[in-house]
């Protein structure tokens, strides 16, 4: 008996794991399987090769009882079943379940990517001194997570007990081998006190290299109670030196400046001293400034940055002035009297904004009498004529490195009114325009010592055609070989600072680190964070 078309067997599809096969077939005719029947109604039902949606929106429109079945079967179909033993799925899968185990695991204390991670973080908080808080609040960790979710913050107290400490010791210990290989070295030093009235002591070495590369070291800012005497000074000195394996005899100088108990110190020590050259100016200025007609218009010009200093509506109105008469935004500098250079700076900015000045203060009954006047303005630009070279010569003779000393300014943190301003680089006459090209002539032989000597002086003095630009180091760095005997001098004796502005600098430092916020801060902790963002 014969199957009429209604009731001819129809068969699934090779292969296929889909439950949507219960209600759909082919016939054993259909060898190639490309025309899809419905078991229910027969109809045929248009779908591309392996794609079931036809298949299903079949149900839900034409059977809905059996699409309800088909949905609860997809439901409790396990995943194994849906994806088939296929290896490349089975593959995938065991890749993604891993992916997703790593990204949700925390990496171990000890793994080389927490402690590289955890490392970098603490050199950030010493270099740019950021207080150890930081590390607990919600937007420093949201931007960890986001770099690394798999890296989790520690606490701030891992970071102030065992990783800078730890850091501490790897950089003394790197500074300690740079100083065992330099046989001279030259020192700066000053006193200091903190906001919360606590007494420090600075100690900067300063060497040239195996390189010729002038280096500067801050080796300590520590705790000093005792009393500032020259002979409790002195033994600080000297403990500290000795504390870094350094020898007094391979000292060759000290730079400090006048304060009364520093030199007895310096004497007591049986030290050759240099005084700072920026504080005997900024004496010298001081002197000179004197004159009745000179402190009358200083004291007006001080007046009328005040004026500007403690009101947002004169800042409006003189930002509105600059406006429209066309001058630079610039901002009023005020004078710090421990600054040398500070006071020409404010001079300066008064005279470059004197025509918005009076047209402000002008509209002021109370401070109309602030407005310079002619007498007033022609004295203050006398002053900064006078001082303005002085300040530039400064600023070249306070630089740590000969090549950098156009950038590195004596520590004259001027504070303007909310706004730091950056002044120009200026170009500085290097140590270099001395020098003149070396002779060729070779020296006799079986000479003796005195003779050799002559001769390599002689020779060196008739040094031609150096560029006066030129780094003095870097000259030396080729011609070393020519002058064996006047490089070593040139290594002994141009590592000497002529000013104490680098222990200056290590206070600026700690100002930045004793903060209003972080006044609690132990002095060893202070020392070792003065030290790290001085070195690092």
């Amino acid at each position: 008996m014969e199957l009429t078309r209604d009731e001819e067997v129809l068969v699934k599809k090779t292969g296929a794991t889909s439950v949507i096969w219960n209600w759909f077939g082919f016939k054993q005719s259909d060898t190639e399987q490309k025309n899809i029947i419905c078991k229910l109604c027969r109809a045929t039902v248009i779908s591309k090769s392996g794609n079931t949606s036809n298949l299903f929106h079949h149900l839900k429109t034409k059977h809905i009882l059996e699409y309800q079945e088909s949905q609860k079967l997809r439901t409790a179909q396990t995943p194994s079943q849906s994806s088939g033993n296929k290896k490349g799925d089975l593959t995938r899968q065991q890749t993604n379940i891993f992916q997703a185990f790593s990204k949700g695991t925390p990496y171990a204390k000890t793994s080389q990517r927490w402690i590289d991670i955890t490392n970098a973080i603490t050199v950030y908080l010493c270099k740019d001194m950021v207080p150890f808080l930081t590390v607990e609040k919600s937007g420093f960790k949201n931007m960890v997570k986001t770099l690394d979710p798999r890296y989790e913050v520690p606490d701030r107290k891992r970071f102030s007990r065992t990783e800078m400490p730890k850091l501490f010791d790897q950089v003394r210990e790197q500074v300690k081998k740079e100083l065992r290989r330099i046989k001279h070295y030259a020192t700066t030093t000053d006193l200091w006190s903190s906001r919360t009235m606590e007494p420090y002591i600075s100690l900067t070495v300063h060497f040239i290299n195996e390189e010729w590369k002038l280096c500067s070291r801050c080796l300590q800012t520590s705790y000093f109670p005792e009393d500032h005497t020259g002979e409790q000074i002195s033994q600080g000195l000297k403990e500290a030196l000795e504390s870094w394996g350094l020898k007094e005899e391979f000292q060759v100088c000290i730079t400090t400046d006048n304060g009364a108990n520093i030199v007895k110190a310096v004497e007591l020590s049986g030290w050759t001293r240099l005084q700072c050259f920026g504080h005997r100016l900024h004496l010298a200025i001081e002197r000179s400034m004197r004159d009745v007609c000179v402190e009358r218009a200083i004291g007006k010009c001080k007046k009328i940055v005040s004026a500007f200093s403690y009101t947002w509506k004169r800042k409006r109105e003189m930002a509105n002035a600059q406006s429209e008469l066309n001058l630079p935004p610039h901002r009023l500098i005020t004078e710090t009297p421990t600054r040398w250079g500070s006071r020409q700076q404010m001079i300066q900015r008064v005279l470059e904004q004197e025509k918005a000045i009076s047209q402000v203060l002008k509209a002021d009954r109370k401070t109309r009498h602030l407005v310079p006047t002619w007498q007033d303005t022609d004295v203050l630009e006398s002053v900064n004529k006078t001082l303005n070279p002085l300040i530039e010569f400064t600023d070249a003779l306070s630089g740590e490195e000969y090549t950098q000393a156009v950038s590195e300014s004596p520590p004259s943190h001027t504070s303007t009114a909310g706004e730091t301003q950056k002044e120009p680089k200026r170009s500085k006459r290097s140590l270099g325009s001395f020098f003149k090209k070396a002779s060729s002539q070779p020296g006799p032989a079986a000479l003796t010592d005195r003779e050799v000597i002559e001769i390599e002086l002689k020779s060196y003095l008739q040094v031609l055609d150096v560029d006066g630009e030129a780094d003095p180091l870097d000259w030396w760095r080729l011609h070393q070989a020519n002058f064996p005997r006047v490089a070593s001098l040139a290594r002994k004796y141009l590592c000497i600072p002529g000013t104490s502005a680098p222990s200056e600098r290590a206070f600026s430092t700690s100002d930045n680190i004793v903060t209003c916020q972080r006044s609690a801060l132990k002095p060893e902790t202070v020392d070792k964070l003065v030290f790290l963002a001085n070195n690092l």
